[in-house]
């Protein structure tokens, strides 16, 4: 593992052990067990089996499972309802806002997510768990090689359904494939799926479940290039987007106007999923509307980091095609008129390889975009593509030449000199990235700024 980032503040702010390096000793002392299990994420089991510890734990008989069954085992132990938010985009700001939703009503959900919950939600430091004596507990649900599949949801939320994972799935049929196995898993008679009506994938999902036990509700943005009505049953929620950019909710008939605070299409479909999943855990419709409108967002998830000089810097986890061209989207929205940078540290180099056009198409919409170094996580391979290569595709589609600059550091001190304000600078990615936004404020911060005449 790495050293500290921003997700091990918490777990050394309560004194729970830390390492930065791997060690047989944190499993074993000479032949006796030091623990009673040994859980590990498949980005690592997946291509690098021998870690020390897993090879410790093996040599004494045992067995490293998924750190997703843990999570399960828990949940399962608490008992409640276990509320699943799955799909191949939103999952972290979905998760993050129901558990905000149920938070605002009194109802003391528990929660596990894969980012950081801002404190008012954990009720101490921003942490990506919460506990909680409620009887919903709420898990991000990733369908990256089965990581799910240790979930048994009694209430699974579908948001979107897209290829993604190149070294795991084929193609998107794959992708169905892995939550189709999920939802026909034991106990599907008495599981409700939310499904996101409005996205194309969910439907293609929905027609192959015809003949699944459980009960489907569907819920989707009225506005999104979809015909809701002619998807089979009423929608429990539908939202449109107003004119004003207010969006309006329809529950259970009734007609809801609010103001979410995060902003952008993707967004408006998210808080329609939330809302559908609270009407199904019995939160009140004013409840629904007051905590949409009331969540702040999850750490990473276009989050401002600052905006020193007139540079608003925002921090982001996409790394997605589709997740960049729709935060694009939302922050021309936002702040119409300023020149937009979308700085991109590529996460993994499988999956650059294989959607490099995507890549390029999306962050050409940017006025000058700019690719650090590619993280390679999981990659057994790190000569097929490189971040020169993809601001080369970039520059193809762009008046303006992309540039690659090198490393995060290298990024964030070449960004320093090129900024200026009112520039909005998008930092995306799921590596190091967010140390960009945080030099490049940082440096920004320092800068003797001319005077600005009144």
């Amino acid at each position: 593992m790495g050293g500290s980032s921003p997700y091990t503040v918490a777990i050394e702010a309560a004194g729970i052990p830390f390492a930065s390096s791997h060690d047989a000793a944190h499993v074993v002392a000479g032949e006796l067990l030091l623990v009673d299990r040994v859980a590990a994420t498949k980005a690592l089991t997946s291509v690098a089996p021998d870690h020390p510890e897993l090879v410790a734990a093996r040599d004494h008989g045992l067995t490293p499972e998924p750190w997703q069954q843990v999570i399960a085992d828990v949940a399962a132990t608490l008992g409640g309802r276990l509320v699943c938010i799955a799909g191949t985009h939103g999952k972290s700001t979905a998760s993050g806002w129901l558990v905000h939703v149920l938070v605002a009503a009194g109802l003391d959900p528990a929660a596990f997510v894969g980012a950081l919950l801002p404190p008012d939600v954990t009720g101490g430091a921003a942490t990506t768990a919460r506990w909680g004596s409620g009887t919903a507990f709420v898990v991000e649900a990733d369908e990256y090689a089965g990581n799910f599949d240790a979930y048994r949801p009694d209430v699974a939320v579908l948001l979107n359904a897209e290829w993604d994972h190149p070294d795991v799935f084929a193609d998107e049929a794959a992708v169905l494939d892995a939550f189709e196995a999920w939802l026909r898993a034991p106990g599907a008679a008495d599981r409700t799926l939310v499904a996101n009506v409005g996205d194309a994938g969910v439907c293609r999902l929905l027609t192959r479940l015809s003949d699944w036990p459980g009960r489907v509700v569907h819920v989707g943005l009225t506005d999104l290039g979809r015909d809701l009505d002619a998807v089979p049953g009423a929608c429990a929620v539908s939202g449109h987007i107003a004119d004003t950019g207010e969006l309006e909710l329809e529950m259970a008939g009734i007609r809801r106007t609010i103001r979410p605070q995060l902003v952008g299409r993707h967004n408006a479909a998210n808080a329609v999923c939330v809302a559908g999943a609270a009407l199904e855990l019995g939160v009140s419709l004013d409840d629904i509307a007051a905590g949409i409108e009331g969540f702040r967002g999850v750490g990473r998830r276009m989050e401002v980091k600052g905006e020193p000089g007139g540079v608003l810097v925002l921090d982001d986890y996409g790394h997605h095609p589709t997740a960049i061209a729709a935060t694009l989207a939302a922050v021309r929205a936002a702040h119409p008129g300023r020149r937009v940078w979308a700085v991109y540290e590529p996460l993994t180099y499988h999956r650059t390889a294989a959607m490099l056009d995507a890549f390029a198409d999306a962050l050409a919409t940017a006025d000058r975009a700019v690719i650090a170094d590619i993280w390679a996580g999981r990659d057994p391979d790190t000569t097929i593509t490189s971040a020169d290569a993809l601001a080369d595709a970039i520059s193809a589609r762009s008046t303006t030449p992309a540039r690659a600059p090198g490393s995060v550091e290298q990024t964030a001190a070449y960004l320093a000199r090129e900024v200026a304000a009112p520039d909005v600078v998008l930092v995306m990615g799921g590596g190091r990235s967010y140390v960009i936004a945080a030099l490049l404020v940082a440096a920004l911060a320092a800068r003797e700024w001319p005077p600005v005449d009144c």
